[in-house]
């Protein structure tokens, strides 16, 4: 059921990615969304697909991995896709292709869906990345080395790391765990397969309860471990790898910059996504 599920799961190898600098690899990925949400036409997507294409390869990690990430939130993409299809407010009569009360369909809409789907899907495969090539401990040093400034304020920036790498690390667990109990209630003949929305809802109650329990349960088990071994938060605690910067993240510093002044002027100079219509449309 949920045994695609790759969303902070780490792929152990030895490849350019992975031995990059965490903090620089945050960044990147910072980057790379920014790069995401200006791109403005169906070029400035494809120069963002061809650098998504090109950091798999420096992982080193099977691109069906990489795609599997997409699976958990498909039906989103398509939900939101269907709904911008339906419910997008054409700015010209004569690209109107369906019309009735107040749904319709245009060449904009359809522009605009296969977009706004494109990129939903390339954000969701670069950020998987991220996680697939980065340990939670480099993790959470990396989010804790990054917002060092907030300490200023007070802010309790390790504990704040802590949380995020270990919600992380958690989520390959609870699936696991949601695996065993779908299979343990078809066992006693659960059916969760079939029926009407109310039904099929109703048969997802055997399954949050004991997973609820089972999450509290190692929470308690983890918070128990911590104690044992002495933990009081970042006061007095001293780091065993100090993180340092390379050649490597240098190189990945150059080719974001270049990334993002690409989609600059390929949105510049290109137009905007609906320019492709002149194609379909006279």
């Amino acid at each position: 059921m949920l045994n695609d599920v790759t969303f902070g799961q780490y792929y152990p190898t030895k490849s350019f990615v992975h031995n990059m600098d965490p903090r620089a690899k945050i960044v990147f990925i910072i980057a790379y969304i920014v790069a995401i949400f200006l791109a403005d036409n169906f070029f400035a997507l494809a120069a963002v697909t061809l650098f998504l294409i090109v950091a798999v390869l420096f992982s080193r990690v099977p691109f069906g991995r990489v795609l599997r990430s997409v699976k958990m939130i498909l039906f989103l993409i398509i939900f939101t896709a269907i709904l911008n299809l339906f419910f997008y407010s054409s700015s010209e009569e004569l690209h109107m292709i369906w019309e009735w009360k107040f749904i319709s369909v245009s060449w904009e809409a359809i522009i605009n869906m296969i977009f706004l789907a494109f990129r939903l899907f390339l954000l969701v495969m670069g950020t998987s990345i991220l996680t697939l090539t980065t340990t939670p401990v480099a993790l959470t040093d990396g989010i804790e080395s990054l917002l060092t400034p907030l300490k200023w304020i007070r802010l309790p920036v390790h504990e704040l790391a802590l949380i995020m790498s270990i919600a992380l690390r958690f989520i390959p667990t609870l699936m696991d765990e949601t695996n065993r109990i779908v299979a343990a209630q078809k066992a006693r003949g659960a059916n969760f397969e079939t029926g009407g929305l109310i039904k099929r809802a109703k048969a997802v109650v055997p399954i949050l309860i004991p997973l609820l329990v089972s999450a509290f349960r190692r929470a308690e088990d983890l918070g128990d471990a911590m104690d044992a071994r002495c933990y009081s938060g970042a006061k007095g605690r001293t780091k065993y790898k100090k993180l340092t910067f390379t050649w490597r993240d240098l190189i990945g510093l150059l080719l974001f910059a270049a990334l993002i002044a690409g989609v600059v002027l390929l949105n510049t100079y290109l137009g905007g996504k609906f320019e492709i219509i002149g194609y379909f449309v006279k």
